[in-house]
């Protein structure tokens, strides 16, 4: 079995009946994915230059490019919970998912 599809059973066997899941449309599934897949090309890329000996501060530019695509993963993710999971939320009446917002901005930031 090839690594990344020994990736993908830690993920399902990490869900459980009881765990919340989000349902995304076709479209925001293929997009976050996409970006996932190619910051994780990034991180490749990163090990092999290490591997390679490459000089510090190219590794140090590929490696602020791969944050920075990884906070704009966060912010796509981010808004998205917002106008969808929270604003359903607050339109049933509901602060829990406001809470839990301010709770994973402070770990944001």
């Amino acid at each position: 079995m090839d690594q990344t599809a020994t990736e993908e059973m830690q993920v399902q066997d990490a869900l459980c009946p009881h765990c919340r899941t989000k349902e995304r449309d076709e479209k925001e599934m293929r997009d976050l994915v996409n970006r996932l897949k190619r910051i994780e090309g990034q991180i490749r890329g990163i090990r092999g230059m290490v591997e390679k000996d490459a000089y510090c501060v190219d590794i140090l530019n590929q490696t602020a490019a791969a944050e920075s695509a990884l906070a704009s993963f966060s912010r796509v993710l981010l808004e998205t919970h917002i106008r969808t999971c929270v604003a359903d939320d607050l339109r049933e009446g509901s602060q829990d998912k406001v809470d839990e917002l301010m709770q994973i901005l402070k770990k944001m930031m």
